[in-house]
């Protein structure tokens, strides 16, 4: 958790983005709509009195029904607000008009967050206001949520002249929106908390279900005794904050909670996959752009010496990497699915390790040489001609090319196979890495299942791709339900940057127990009795 600043409240007001008069009216018609075709009403008055569209066309809408999870989805109509204002408006509706509405970012996520069950999608691809606007003395940058990731990140450098940067760089920040970022803890190459967008969100507007706004800075909401009291005129209602156990690693399942009862509003809403509410604009912290970056790619012999090596860093670095922007793992079976295995391994070497070193202050030979003495003192069985330095940019696309080919591999595998890929996403406490890679390996092979792993080393987080034949599918699922199980007990979690949505609601379960979910479902339903905003993720609705 992010420290707070002084003096907190847990008291929240909540703000009116509409006048008293349009909630009213938009609340009067709703509540005459009939249950026969509750659309096709709510489309044409909100057209004519707020002039704003809901989309009815099938084959539009069939756009917008799917993520990358693949998961099977189905709505009734699509809203692509461009403005606050409009977002208020489809949102009062739809929760005064009881239907079901499932907010749509970059849709690059993989769990079904953004997958309809029914009534409508909010798209929030024309949610470009407030226009991005850096303040370079505070060292933060003001954006809307309907921009892609890494667009954001263009503009920040040219805004500032290539001195600041947004540092969170998942894998999908060439499709992800910032809303969906904000809303999955989005995670990038760096280890550690600060890998992810949690910390570096100094401010939302987050829009309620019902309509109303909440804004809050970093450090002026935190819950007491567990508890938010949300105000709006004379009415006040307990928004309760989950109170369950998180083991303190890297951690992208489910909303935030905390034993203690005290967290920062902003740490609740970041990576709550939108149970609670939008986002419709926010502030995000920045940090001075390194004058360089040298990037390393070695192989190794196999997986134990790649654990030696993290073992040797996490002492130099006394226990944190995090002063790296990268330590990367290539790991059982990753050569067989990359393509350039011949330009990055050397010999038989059967696993690779990439990491990159932001450079600040050492020049780029200094920090080689610096590096490959530590490299050499790690006595893994580094072998000094396996280095590669990536000075060029023909050698960092080959690099990226090797990386980005090994899904695409994979997938042209369980195609032929007439199956599909099963991944993991665990995350285990480092002491316990070793042991929960045994397991799952062991696993793995006595049921004769096509795998491979790769992942972020020093957050002791590996995916565990699985390619089954069609005979295996049945126990392919059920292994991966044993993985999960495992990292539960060894005390790590399901998910580090994929979330829970609707695909993982079980995972979410197995780690934190019953009491978990029902005190996701209590803060839910302070602020959304009916469940209505992205039905379905994180835990099951039950009407």
């Amino acid at each position: 958790m992010v420290a707070v600043k002084d003096s907190p409240t847990n008291r929240i007001p909540l703000l009116e983005v509409l006048t008293p008069g349009e909630y009213e009216r938009i609340d009067r018609f709703c509540a005459q709509l009939t249950d026969r075709d509750p659309t096709a009403g709510l489309s044409f008055f909100l057209e004519k009195v707020f002039s704003v569209r809901l989309e009815l066309d099938e084959d539009i809408i069939s756009g917008y029904i799917a993520d990358s999870s693949n998961l099977p989805g189905h709505a009734d109509a699509v809203a692509r607000p461009g403005s606050e204002r409009d977002y208020a408006v489809i949102s009062r509706a739809c929760f005064s008009a009881g239907i079901p509405f499932t907010i749509s970012a970059g849709r690059s996520n993989l769990t079904g967050s953004a997958t309809p069950e029914s009534g409508l999608v909010i798209s929030l691809e024309n949610m470009k206001t407030p226009e991005v606007r850096v303040d370079e003395a505070s060292l933060l940058v003001r954006s809307p949520v309907g921009i892609i990731l890494e667009d954001l990140r263009r503009e920040i450098l040219k805004q500032t002249g290539d001195k600041l940067i947004f540092p969170v760089d998942p894998t999908s920040r060439t499709d992800a929106m910032v809303g969906g970022a904000i809303a999955c803890n989005a995670s990038g190459f760096t280890p550690g908390e600060i890998g992810a967008m949690r910390p570096w969100v100094e401010a939302i507007d987050l829009i309620l279900p019902n309509g109303l706004k909440i804004s809050a800075d970093r450090g002026a909401y935190a819950s007491s005794n567990g508890r938010f009291i949300l105000l709006h005129g004379d009415t006040e209602t307990v928004f309760s904050a989950p109170r369950y156990r998180r083991p303190a690693i890297k951690n992208a399942s489910g909303p935030y909670s905390s034993p203690y009862g005290e967290m920062d509003f902003i740490d609740l809403i970041v990576g709550s996959e939108g149970l609670f509410g939008t986002v419709t604009a926010c502030s995000l912290k920045l940090q001075k752009r390194p004058s360089d970056y040298l990037d390393l790619f070695f192989s190794l012999p196999g997986e134990k010496n790649a654990l030696e090596l993290l073992d040797y860093l996490m002492k130099r670095f006394s226990g944190d990497v995090s002063s790296l922007s990268a330590l990367e793992y290539f790991g059982v079976n990753c050569r067989n699915y990359m393509d350039h295995v011949q330009k990055l391994f050397v010999g038989n070497n059967q696993v690779g390790v990439y990491i990159q070193i932001p450079l600040f202050e050492n020049s780029f030979d200094d920090a080689a040489q610096e590096w490959f003495e530590i490299l050499m003192d790690a006595h893994c069985e580094i072998d000094e001609h396996a280095i590669k330095i990536m000075t060029t940019d023909r050698d960092r696309l080959v690099f990226l090319q090797a990386r980005h080919s090994m899904p695409a591999n994979s997938l042209e595998v369980v195609l032929r196979r007439g199956t599909y890929t099963i991944m993991t996403d665990t995350v285990v406490p480092r002491q316990r890495f070793e042991e929960f890679l045994e397991y799952t390996h062991s696993l793995l092979k006595s049921e004769g299942l096509d795998y491979l792993s790769f992942g972020h080393l020093g957050d002791s987080h590996l995916h565990f791709m699985i390619l089954p034949e069609k005979s295996q599918l049945v126990r392919a699922t059920r292994v991966y339900e044993m993985i999960v199980e495992e990292s539960a007990r060894l005390g790590g979690v399901y998910s580090g940057e994929h979330g829970t949505g609707k695909r993982k609601r079980d995972d979410f379960l197995k780690c934190y127990g019953r009491d978990a979910v029902e005190q996701v479902r209590l803060a839910k339903k302070a602020v959304d009795p009916e469940f209505l905003l992205n039905r379905g993720n994180v835990i099951v609705y039950q009407g």
